[in-house]
């Protein structure tokens, strides 16, 4: 049952990047610059996750840890986020949201599987199984049938 509570935190997780990104585009097409509507959601992301830090904090919350962090690991997940959301932000009015996340969907799994199959990142290893590569494959073809007229 555990699991099943997690697979829908998941699937709700994505349906709120599809809204944000909706929304986002919006604003950054309405300013005609989509790195404002980047700037926009990293401050408020950044103040709702503080609201919720202090709500929600545990009692193990130390500030010893913050000099065990290397210091490349403060940025480089900011840069790759602002790259990816800038992105999406400029191509969901060129192709349109179905289309942009069903692209983009498939390059986290794509990268996913790579990165998990070499341990890429610190994560765990997984191999890349036949299961795998025709999940991947259903994908690309579901891309075709969402891109096709």
């Amino acid at each position: 049952m555990k699991i099943i509570f997690i697979y829908c935190t998941a699937f709700i997780g994505g349906v709120f990047l599809a809204i944000q990104a909706g929304f986002n585009t919006q604003l950054g097409s309405i300013l005609k610059q989509p790195l404002i509507a980047v700037i926009s959601t990293s401050i408020t992301s950044a103040l709702f996750a503080g609201i919720a830090l202090f709500i929600f904090k545990k009692n193990s919350f130390q500030t010893n840890h913050f000099v065990q962090v290397p210091t490349y690991l403060w940025f480089i997940g900011g840069l790759c986020s602002a790259i990816g959301i800038s992105l999406y932000f400029y191509t969901i009015p060129k192709l349109g949201i179905s289309k942009m996340i069903s692209f983009g969907l498939c390059g986290q799994l794509a990268f996913s599987l790579i990165a998990g199959k070499y341990g890429w990142l610190n994560l765990p290893i997984e191999p890349i199984t036949t299961k795998h590569i025709l999940g991947i494959l259903s994908m690309i073809i579901g891309i075709f049938l969402i891109n096709s007229k």
